[in-house]
Order: structure tokens, then C-alpha cells, then sequence
């Protein structure tokens, strides 16, 4: 099992010495520590057969793996992520999962994603190769960025398998054991999945397509231009078919986009670092041409005008 840590990193420079480090091992990602100079942070990684698992010790931080970081030419992954200790919110394919202990998550890494944590935190990743994954779910994109709560159905053994495995890996398991306990680990994985949400083999094909739709969506999301006519037209897709390829989630194209852009415009309300610009340059950075649109709309969905939420968000990091 190799380990790897802050401990030995100077104290200037130490979280891009982490990302670096991270990096090197995982996969691109950008860490933004609370306490940019003293955090603690342990990555220790294990194999299991054809799995990799990783267990990731830190304090408080937010994570983000953008399309530029996706852009490096490694192999796409899918990572199971379980929260064994603490509190997170993930962001990805258009969902936010709150997690608690004992909960799971599904992340594809070809995709962008925001992992915020609130306090000290411990994540186990289980990270598998797409073709492998699909022998045991066949359709992941279904379940990408959605909770799998740690009260239902066999999420519980799971999860205690999970941390059982992230121990013993490396020391306890032989190497001619390895490839049959990841396959069993994969079958328990399969029947979490199949006992927690409710599966159809019909609609593969279209989370398939979905999850192509979501990936160019995200990457052009403050493209103004936006909307499912030029996405249809960049995807060589039919209006028609377009639409029946999003209706499997229930949500119509023109509403994801517009609570995409609110929510990556709150998350950077929340930010610090964007303290230094106004609502109106956050809000057009995101696709917005309206400043009163984009009051009205986000009045909607958060409940409070941007200016009260960026208020309330400020007096919060005091």
C-alpha cells in the first residue's frame, strides 16, 4: 500500500505541493484547504485485483476536478466514493448530495464535479474502469452524483466492506484471492445499486446519450448562446430525439441549464475569493445577459434575492 501526506510539505506552497502530489497518484483535481498552510492530509492507496481502492484523510477542504483538469489524457474512471467519516455536499451531473457517514456516492471522473466537506473528513474511494463497472451496473451515468443513503437496503454491509477492504489491502488478502474478493466487492456493489433505485434496462441507451448531453452542457454552461437548438445542432442530434434522450430524468433541458447556472452562480457567491466582484459580473460570467432575469430566477429557486444570500454567505465565513 503506498501512502502519501503534508507531512515533510513547507508550509508555503503546501497546497499546490498536495495537488501535485495528488495528482501524480489519482487523478487532476484542485484541493482549496480551509487553512491553506497547516492542513493535514493523508492519501493512502491499495490495489484489489482489477480495483483500486484509496482512502483519503483531510481537514476541512472543497475539492473540483474542471474540464480543464479532464483534459489530461487519462483513462476515465468511475470512483464510488464512501463518506466514512464527517460531512460533504457533492455537485455532479446536476445533483447535490449532502452526505452524511455511511453514505455513498457515485463520481465518473470524465465529468466535472465539486466536492465541499464541512468539517475533518474521511473518504474511501473504490475507483473501477467504465467496461469493468458496466459488467456489474450496466448503466452508472444513471446513478452519477446521487446519494445512496447508508440506511437502505445493503448499503450498510457495504459500506462495512468497504472499510474492511481499505484496511486489509496489501496485508491480509493474497494475490490469488485479490481478483475474486474485487468481483464479490463489485457484486455487492451491483446489489446496493439494484435494491436502492429503481433500475430499467430499457432506458440504458438514453442515460447513456444523457450523460454526453450533460458533459457538452457543462462544458459550455457560460456560453449565453446555450440552449437545447445549438446543443442539438452541435450533438448531430434531432430536436425530438434530444428530447426524449433528457426525458428520462424528468427535468426539460431549458430548466437544467438555468439551475446549473444559479447553483455555480451561488457556489461562487459563497466563494471568498470572488468577494472582489459584483453580482451582476458573476451572474453574466454564467451565461446570464439580464441582471433582473437573473434576480427573478434566483430569487425562485434560493428563496432570497442574490444580494441577501451573498450576505448571509459572507457573515457565515466570519
Amino acid at each position: 500500500m503506498e501512502k502519501i501526506s503534508t507531512i515533510g510539505l513547507p508550509t508555503s506552497g503546501r497546497t499546490a505541493a498536495w495537488n501535485a502530489l495528488y495528482a501524480s497518484q489519482m487523478s487532476q483535481v484542485e484541493f482549496t484547504p480551509v487553512d491553506k498552510q497547516g492542513f493535514g492530509a493523508e492519501l493512502s492507496i491499495g490495489t484489489l485485483g482489477p480495483v483500486k481502492l484509496a482512502k483519503l484523510t483531510m481537514d476541512n477542504y472543497s475539492v473540483e476536478r474542471s474540464k480543464d483538469h479532464i483534459n489530461d489524457k487519462r483513462p476515465r474512471i468511475y470512483s464510488l466514493l464512501l463518506q466514512a467519516k464527517g460531512s460533504s455536499t457533492l455537485h455532479h451531473c446536476g445533483h447535490e448530495s449532502n452526505m452524511s457517514e455511511g453514505d455513498f456516492v457515485l463520481v465518473d471522473t470524465g465529468l466535472p464535479h465539486f466536492f465541499d466537506t464541512k468539517d475533518f473528513s474521511v473518504t474511501i474511494m473504490v475507483r473501477v474502469l467504465p467496461s469493468l463497472l458496466r459488467e456489474y451496473l450496466p448503466t452508472p451515468e444513471q446513478f452519477s452524483g446521487l446519494r445512496l443513503g447508508h440506511a437502505v437496503g445493503l448499503v450498510g454491509t457495504l459500506g462495512a466492506m468497504v472499510e474492511s477492504l481499505s484496511e486489509s489491502v496489501g496485508n491480509g488478502i493474497s494475490a490469488d484471492h485479490e481478483d475474486r474478493v474485487a468481483r464479490h466487492l463489485l457484486e455487492m456493489i451491483s446489489m446496493s445499486y439494484t435494491a436502492g433505485f429503481d433500475i430499467s434496462d430499457d432506458s440504458a441507451v438514453l442515460w447513456r446519450r444523457r450523460n454526453d448531453v450533460i458533459s457538452f452542457i457543462e462544458s459550455n454552461l457560460r456560453d449565453p448562446g446555450l440552449c437545447a437548438s445549438s446543443i442539438a445542432t452541435s450533438l448531430n442530434l434531432s430536436p425530438r430525439y434530444l428530447r426524449s434522450v433528457f426525458s428520462v430524468s424528468g427535468e426539460k433541458i431549458s430548466a437544467f441549464i438555468l439551475r446549473r447556472r444559479l447553483e455555480e452562480c451561488a457556489r461562487q457567491m459563497r466563494n471568498p475569493a470572488w468577494n472582489g466582484h459584483t453580482l451582476t459580473e458573476i451572474a453574466f460570467s454564467w451565461g446570464f445577459n439580464s441582471a433582473a432575469h437573473f434576480t427573478r430566477c434566483f430569487r425562485d429557486k434560493f428563496g432570497m434575492a442574490p444580494r441577501e444570500y451573498r450576505s448571509v454567505a459572507t457573515n457565515a465565513h466570519n
